[in-house]
């Protein structure tokens, strides 16, 4: 199964939040690295993970989640 790459824009006002986003992404099966940038409000994800259950763990923090892009990673 290949990698994919995602992007997320979530509504994220302080470091709470955010740091709420980091918990449920290093505890999710299928995610092998992620960035939380809070001054840009952007998620990005890499990982075998699917996207649907990938924004449902990131909707799980009750941040709403505006927008979104993903790309295949070729091997």
């Amino acid at each position: 199964q290949s990698d994919h790459s995602y992007e997320f824009n979530v509504k994220m006002t302080c470091g709470g939040c955010s740091g709420a986003v980091t918990r449920v992404l290093q505890k999710a099966e299928g995610v092998t690295s992620f960035n939380v940038d809070l001054p840009t409000q952007l998620v990005t994800v890499q990982g075998p993970i699917e996207y649907e259950p990938l924004l449902n763990i990131i909707k799980k923090t009750g941040k709403e989640v505006r927008c979104f892009s993903l790309a295949e990673k070729l091997d």
